[in-house]
């Protein structure tokens, strides 16, 4: 006689003990187990890496970012007097001594701005994961300012040997959570007791740009819980500012008076000493 719920005549070999009935199975109908004699395992999803420079590969025009748009000196030149500001009220005054080193270094341009400053060559690093931006910047660099290309979190710095890292524009190309903070802990098992990290970012998501994150206040703390962060408020709005500037240069500088009109972060974030 068949079992009830079992239509008469049908047949089935007895299960071992303890083996399910219907085997849990893989996104490609395969069961769980191992992988069929032939057929490779299933191709792992892109890494972080990978991703960001996907998203820096499908960025516009380059030339929206040239030191010859009026809005785009005013934002450097404003950086810089903020940069230089920070430093004088940590009391640096001379750069000369400080190991630094520039995660996400790009094409040398940030790097060439901290030479003028007085760092000197050979205590200054710079970290690109972009191999054409790594190569501009070796083109452009003193040989004796060190670079290295590949991901952040693989290179080998040695601990507590930075007196500065410097991150610009980093974080908010992650879009990854966990990387984000292992790239933080990276950093800041690289900076020495009371060395800091140099941190410009945009504060706000851009609606146009899916692939960029702005980074709020808590998740900055949150990266670096134990940091001791002081910040300013930097950098009209990029669309106002391309705005603003067709109708007249001077107007960058009227509205960027607005500190809501500002949408970056430049922060000094210590290490307890």
């Amino acid at each position: 006689m068949s079992p009830p719920g079992r239509p008469k005549g049908e047949y089935r070999r007895p299960q071992a003990e303890g083996t399910p009935v219907n085997p849990p199975r893989r996104p490609d109908g395969e069961p769980h187990g191992p992988v069929p004699p032939g057929r490779g395992p299933e191709k792992p999803p892109p890494d972080e890496t990978e991703a960001v420079a996907a998203r820096y590969a499908r960025r516009g025009d380059p030339d929206r970012y040239s030191a010859l748009r009026p809005e785009v000196w005013q934002t450097l030149q404003e950086r810089q007097r903020t940069l230089l500001r920070l430093l004088a009220a940590h009391g640096v005054r001379d750069c000369g001594g400080l190991n630094l080193v520039e995660v996400g270094c790009g094409a040398g341009g940030n790097l060439l701005e901290l030479l003028r400053l007085g760092f000197a060559p050979e205590r200054l690093r710079g970290i690109e994961l972009l191999p054409a931006r790594f190569e501009i910047a070796r083109r452009v660099l003193p040989a004796a300012v060190r670079l290295d290309c590949g991901d952040a979190c693989a290179v080998p710095v040695a601990p507590a040997s930075q007196d500065l890292v410097l991150a610009a524009t980093v974080f908010s190309s992650i879009l990854d959570g966990a990387f984000q903070q292992r790239l933080a802990a990276a950093i800041w098992s690289w900076l020495k007791p009371g060395g800091a990290v140099l941190w410009y970012d945009f504060t706000v998501d851009n609606p146009r740009n899916p692939d960029v994150r702005g980074v709020p206040a808590a998740r900055l703390q949150a990266l670096f819980p134990q940091g001791l962060i002081s910040a300013r408020r930097v950098t009209l709005a990029p669309p106002i500012a391309r705005a603003a500037v067709r109708l007249h240069p001077s107007l960058y500088t009227l509205l960027n008076a607005l500190p809501l009109l500002r949408t970056h972060r430049l922060a000094w974030i210590a290490k307890p000493a």
